[in-house]
């Protein structure tokens, strides 16, 4: 908390509510610092003074509580600024609140799915066809994924959605919002008994990153490397100069060496590497910013991917990341819907 934090002093003199020690807020402040094994700051006191007649919201992962603040035809909450806190809150403090004061909420559901590997117009092209009776649908991006909202008053209508949605997207993978595809990716392999070995290049450990998010990873990730340089290339995964100086490290010929390197490196069921060029220099007319080529070793041989991305440095390997997830999410063959 620092001097510059306004919302709830300016609450107070909003409303004419004195600020006030709250016994609740206090008792979550300091039980967080007690779950840390830290002291509070002095300054952590500015966190439960709130206005005299406010409900405390608990923060299941900062310190800063929130509160509601009732008022004439009107219930106001407060969050602490930082969104993955306030989401949180919104889901398990302020919602259930809503639903019990107002029950008819209480008969709308949502059900969202996010999909990777068709754009939102397609997505909707798609679905058009599709018959969703009692069904609202909605769409948002949270690129490079897709969301689709589905909300309802029948449960068993929702469920038949969510199938007749996940029927008509055969392009593409479909996961629930609170997943992810790195999840779906680690499921897959693990329902096989698969092992991975990875090595990045221009996506610097993205891909390694994202796997180890995921509690329980080290079931199917056994090592990755990241192979920036020419000569960690070379000294890791076997890939030859004369190989790097007739092809060029940003080629098929690379990276499915270094797919075929890591796997033999690590005994690994499958080998997946990625190189490319994700700029904003380094491009050519024969190999333009956002060339990249996605290889996966196993004992069935090497496949080779050539992509051309577009957009910022971060844009592709963001793409790159997704695009390695999604191939180990479908393998070996048909994806997840």
């Amino acid at each position: 908390p620092t001097e510059d934090d306004l919302t709830t002093a300016a609450a107070s003199e909003a409303f004419g509510l004195p600020l006030v020690e709250n016994e609740q807020a206090r008792e979550l402040v300091l039980e967080h610092f007690r779950r840390l094994r830290r002291e509070p700051h002095p300054a952590n006191r500015r966190q439960y003074l709130l206005p005299r007649t406010a409900e405390v919201l608990p923060n299941p992962l900062g310190t800063a509580p929130g509160f509601l603040l009732e008022q004439p035809s009107c219930l106001l909450a407060f969050f602490p600024g930082v969104p993955r806190e306030m989401r949180a809150m919104v889901e398990q403090e302020l919602l259930p609140r809503l639903r019990r004061r107002f029950p008819a909420l209480s008969t709308w559901q949502e059900v969202r799915l996010r999909v990777f590997g068709i754009s939102e117009p397609e997505i909707e092209r798609l679905l058009s066809d599709s018959r969703l009776p009692e069904i609202e649908i909605g769409f948002g991006v949270d690129f490079p994924e897709t969301v689709i909202k589905l909300r309802g008053r029948n449960p068993e209508v929702l469920v038949r959605a969510e199938a007749a949605v996940r029927a008509a997207l055969p392009g593409g993978i479909c996961y629930p919002d609170g997943a992810s595809l790195a999840k779906v990716a680690l499921d897959n392999l693990a329902r096989q008994n698969l092992s991975l070995s990875l090595a990045e290049s221009c996506t610097g450990g993205l891909i390694a990153a994202a796997l180890t998010d995921i509690p329980g990873a080290s079931r199917v990730l056994e090592r990755g490397a990241v192979t920036y340089a020419n000569s960690a290339k070379n000294d890791w995964l076997g890939v030859s100069t004369s190989l790097l100086e007739k092809h060029g490290a940003v080629s098929e010929a690379c990276a499915r060496t270094m797919a075929e390197g890591i796997r033999a490196a690590a005994g690994s069921d499958i080998g997946l590497a990625v190189t490319g060029i994700a700029g904003p220099d380094g491009g050519s007319a024969g190999k333009p910013v956002g060339t990249v080529f996605l290889a996966l070793a196993d004992n069935e041989g090497t496949r080779v991917e050539h992509l051309a991305l577009g957009g910022s440095r971060q844009r592709i390997r963001r793409l790159t990341t997704m695009t390695a997830l999604a191939r180990l999410a479908r393998y070996p063959g048909e994806g997840t819907k």
